[in-house]
């Protein structure tokens, strides 16, 4: 009796399990690996690029020289590049284009909380982006006959990381939101050309590296993993109605 009076009473110490309702969900952990592994991708780009690794400096001079010269060769082309990055897929008008989800947002479902996130999440995009470009201070192509001209640091490009996070948010929303068929494949066929084809305007344009767009796709999509992370993480009382 006295043993199972012992038993009993050390049962009653034992820490409670955690229940289902506790544990991360399958978006947040994916998200959550998600974000180490493009931590870690952009660590080493980075750090390549600081050191002037000579691999990436000879490839990403190669492939500058051969686009500058496309450029410079077909001029009606280069046209086309500069009104696609200068106001079709630059980063003030996919700024714009999420401040009008974010309105849409607080109008039509009053998800005030979704298009706080929206709006907050591009902001940061844009302070890790000129941080990133003031620690590494690349210098941008330099020719003796430039087809276009752009300010800053190189190193990540703006437009590519931009449109990244965009276009990743956007998509990440729709998914929340239950979208899929065609209007789902749709989506992710305009965001990836609109992700992989301003990346392409700026080689060819010659402002920026390949390199250099290279690591604006992946801080981009390391802000919206992280984004994502604490979207899954808010408070359960913090909601209004709208994805998720």
């Amino acid at each position: 009796m006295y043993r199972r009076m012992y038993e009993d009473r050390g049962m009653c110490h034992q820490p409670a399990r955690a229940t289902p309702a506790h544990r991360p969900s399958p978006a947040l952990r994916t998200a959550t690996l998600v974000v180490a592994v493009l931590a870690a991708c952009c660590a080493v780009l980075m750090s390549l690029v600081a050191v002037e690794w000579a691999p990436l400096v000879e490839a990403d001079g190669s492939v500058s020289r051969t686009t500058h010269r496309w450029a410079v060769r077909d001029g009606a082309a280069t046209s086309v590049m500069r009104v696609l990055s200068d106001w079709v897929l630059d980063p003030l008008t996919m700024r714009l284009v999420c401040a009008v989800v974010a309105l849409w947002l607080l109008w039509r479902r009053a998800a005030w909380w979704t298009a706080l996130w929206l709006v907050l999440t591009v902001g940061v995009a844009v302070v890790v982006q000129q941080s990133v470009k003031a620690a590494v201070g690349r210098p941008r192509p330099v020719w003796p006959d430039p087809v276009d001209s752009a300010r800053f640091a190189a190193f990540p490009s703006g437009h590519a990381m931009t449109a990244t996070v965009v276009c990743g948010l956007l998509l990440w929303l729709l998914h929340r939101d239950g979208t899929r068929g065609a209007l789902w494949w749709t989506a992710v066929a305009v965001a990836l050309l609109a992700v992989v084809g301003v990346g392409a305007t700026r080689v060819w344009l010659g402002v920026h590296w390949p390199s250099d767009v290279l690591g604006g796709w992946l801080f981009g999509a390391l802000v919206v993993a992280v984004a994502v992370v604490v979207y899954e993480w808010r408070p359960r009382g913090v909601r209004g109605r709208g994805p998720g």
